[in-house]
């Protein structure tokens, strides 16, 4: 990398390129010529917070889809067959719920019915942060994840309703392509951030190792765990191989927190969504 600050620098390219990209667009539509996104669709509140909700559910469920495997596989020993096995239980719960959400928003409206879902998601991921020891029992992951499961069919379900609610029918097709963009943008967020979250929470946690401990933890911790297996097989024991694992499960409970913060921005963010939506009832 030499000197160049890469990184950021790409950082400062992207964040000129989107502020060209909004004048741009916005210089355009002021001309009324053709736009490739109306920005004037976020001075619509529920557009803006629908998709802010969008996007922090994506990072929520991106974050966990990384580092969750990571940890099955590497601190709990799990094969790729039963670590699918075990995720599939979140995928029960959304095909469950996916169904369900059409009737419970007939009841309780679009907004409330992603609220009921993120608050879900939160209490799953929680409960899957609380489980991140190697000495836990397997299928209370297992729920948690199927909680998690249920709360994202409700969300996702309804979200394009809720993204959508007030844009006008001539601008729906912008507003539904901003919202697929919006949450492309979670996903690669969420698996960068956990990644993240994961690097830093382990070296974190064996800052106090030293000797040959330390050093497997850096190797660990420089192959998200992917070398722990290889220690296993080589036969490191166990009062040397244990810190290094339990460093991982450490570092993958600040993933999961970080999944948890985004979830939680989410939620207020539908919650801001129900509520434009009750000001332009009353007014």
């Amino acid at each position: 990398m030499g000197w160049w600050p890469w990184p950021g620098l790409a950082g400062i390219i992207g964040a000129v390129a989107v502020a060209a990209f909004v004048v741009l667009e916005n210089h355009r539509r002021k001309a009324q010529d053709a736009v490739l996104l109306d920005v004037g669709l976020f001075q619509v509140p529920t557009f803006t917070w629908g998709n802010i909700t969008a996007l922090m559910v994506a990072v929520g469920e991106f974050a966990l889809v990384f580092v969750l495997p990571l940890y099955l596989i590497n601190a709990l020993g799990l094969s790729t067959i039963a670590t699918g096995l075990v995720l599939a239980a979140m995928a029960a719960g959304a095909f469950l719920s996916g169904a369900l959400a059409r009737h419970l928003a007939a009841w309780i409206g679009a907004s409330g019915t992603v609220l009921l879902g993120l608050g879900l998601e939160v209490f799953g991921v929680l409960q899957l942060t609380a489980e991140q020891a190697p000495d836990r029992p397997l299928w209370l992951i297992v729920v948690a994840l199927v909680i998690y499961g249920v709360g994202l069919g409700l969300a996702s379900a309804q979200l394009t309703s809720l993204v959508l609610k007030d844009v006008p029918v001539e601008q729906s097709g912008q507003g539904s392509a901003t919202q697929s963009t919006v949450r492309q943008l979670g996903s690669a967020l969420g698996a960068a951030m956990a990644g993240a979250m994961l690097s830093a929470g382990m070296a974190f946690n064996s800052r106090d190792l030293t000797g040959t401990t330390a050093q497997l933890a850096d190797a660990a911790r420089s192959s998200a765990g992917s070398a722990i297996p290889a220690m296993r097989g080589q036969g490191v024991p166990g009062q040397v191989l244990d810190p290094v694992v339990a460093a991982f499960a450490s570092g993958t409970r600040w993933a999961l927190v970080s999944a948890i913060v985004a979830l939680v921005i989410g939620f207020l963010a539908a919650f801001m969504v129900s509520k434009s939506s009750r000001g332009d009832v009353q007014n």
